[in-house]
């Protein structure tokens, strides 16, 4: 069982809780059609994957112009993936956040440049303490314009010299997005405490400012 595994094992009563339908005259009213295609006609995508889902909404979730981050799971076979059958290998997706924002506001490259920053992109099929394919970083693109966006980025990067080491992270087709489980979602928000033990024992902030320097 994996340090992350152990931590989901705590929170049963929260899934079960979660799990419970929502009452009708708690449910938010539908939003008028209009509105929606209003909104759509605003809306860009960009999907990434940077090792545990939980601590790749955080930073994104924070930016004016992003509309929400979703977690799940992308880049595989598998149809209608488990978080079981995805952590435990073999499927070929990998933990991923698909991030809807409004390109008025936010960029693409800002997206990318807050990407690289909360990622090690030097070490392949793992991220930090999460070893495995499902944990490999990767830009899934969704256009040519995202591509050669992504590929600047990080022909940047490597020419900076900053690194010290070649650059791993692929660039590669986006492909069919599936949301993972509920509690999945915003899991730094429902259980601060203890998505908080697990990134500080995985040791992803003491590895991303070795990289990156302290954080902005």
């Amino acid at each position: 069982m994996t340090f992350r595994r152990t931590i989901l094992v705590l929170a049963t009563l929260l899934v079960a809780r979660l799990a419970a339908p929502a009452s009708a005259e708690t449910a938010p009213p539908a939003a008028p059609a209009a509105s929606a295609a209003a909104a759509s006609a605003q809306t860009a995508t960009a999907t990434f994957a940077g090792g545990c889902f939980w601590c790749m909404e955080p930073p994104f979730e924070k930016l004016d112009g992003v509309i929400s981050v979703t977690s799940g799971y992308t880049g595989g076979t598998k149809k209608d993936p488990t978080y079981e059958e995805v952590s435990a290998g073999g499927t070929g997706h990998a933990e991923s956040v698909e991030i809807a924002y409004d390109p008025s506001k936010i960029s693409y490259q800002k997206l990318l440049d807050v990407y690289w920053h909360n990622i090690d992109p030097t070490t392949p099929n793992a991220q930090f303490c999460d070893h495995g394919n499902q944990y490999r970083s990767a830009i899934f693109y969704r256009d040519d314009e995202q591509k050669k966006l992504a590929e600047k980025s990080k022909q940047e990067i490597e020419a900076s010299g900053k690194l010290g080491k070649p650059i791993v992270t692929q660039i590669v087709a986006a492909t069919q997005f599936y949301p993972a489980e509920e509690y999945h979602q915003d899991y730094y928000k429902k259980n601060p405490i203890r998505y908080h033990y697990y990134r500080y024992n995985c040791g992803r902030d003491q590895r991303l400012e070795q990289l990156w320097g302290p954080a902005k």
